[in-house]
């Protein structure tokens, strides 16, 4: 079990999750600690001693600390499933302009609009389902005639945007009028592996 990665996560953490998900589609062998950030464990001395930024998640494996949701994504493809990120200098940047979109828009977009409903966060609703609502129309586009991202199969590009955009009702932001974006997301999840983010109730005083 001591080479087994190690996945520090939060159940309800999008961001945890879309790592937890790529280990599971990519059959990498790992082992999920919950961090208990509704008690502060984030904040306590043994975690910052990973991430000093005190948040989830966490990969370790072996002496390789990474935090930063993307940048593990990166790493696990690159040394354990690399067809989930192509070698093709073209499609490797457009897996990097998701990344970032998933860094962004999303970030700002139906991942802070759910923060306000099931983490009480102080944030903006109605800019955050603006930015959700441009988000989804750029994605919406996109897809057009595609069943993923970035060529005929999944990459990291698809798990990156998979969990806040599967869950941006939770933050009030339909995809009703997305059909593209719901079919992407029902793609994701008829791949073998994949692994559902809890549907959260609202009103919860943790943050993820």
């Amino acid at each position: 079990m001591s080479n087994t990665l190690r996945i520090h996560s939060f159940p309800l953490s999008g961001h945890g999750h879309r790592v937890e998900l790529f280990a599971s589609l990519a059959g990498i062998a790992h082992e999920v600690i919950t961090v208990d950030l509704a008690n502060g464990e984030h904040k306590g001395e043994a975690f910052l001693a990973l991430n000093p930024a005190g948040q989830v998640p966490v990969l370790e494996d072996g002496d390789t600390v990474i935090s930063d949701s993307n940048a593990i994504l990166v790493y696990l493809a690159r040394k354990y499933a690399p067809s989930y990120l192509p070698s093709d200098a073209v499609a490797e940047a457009e897996v990097q302009k998701f990344l970032s979109l998933a860094a962004g828009e999303v970030a700002f977009g139906p991942a802070a609009a759910r923060l306000i409903n099931v983490f009480n966060a102080p944030l903006d609703a109605e800019f955050c389902k603006t930015v959700a609502e441009r988000l989804l129309a750029k994605l919406e586009a996109h897809l057009d005639g595609r069943d993923f991202l970035v060529g005929t199969a999944p990459t990291i590009a698809d798990v990156a945007i998979y969990s806040y955009v599967a869950h941006a009702p939770e933050g009030d932001v339909s995809l009703a009028a997305y059909p593209n974006v719901r079919r992407l997301l029902s793609n994701i999840e008829g791949l073998k592996g994949f692994k559902p983010m809890p549907v959260t109730p609202v009103g919860l005083s943790a943050a993820a």
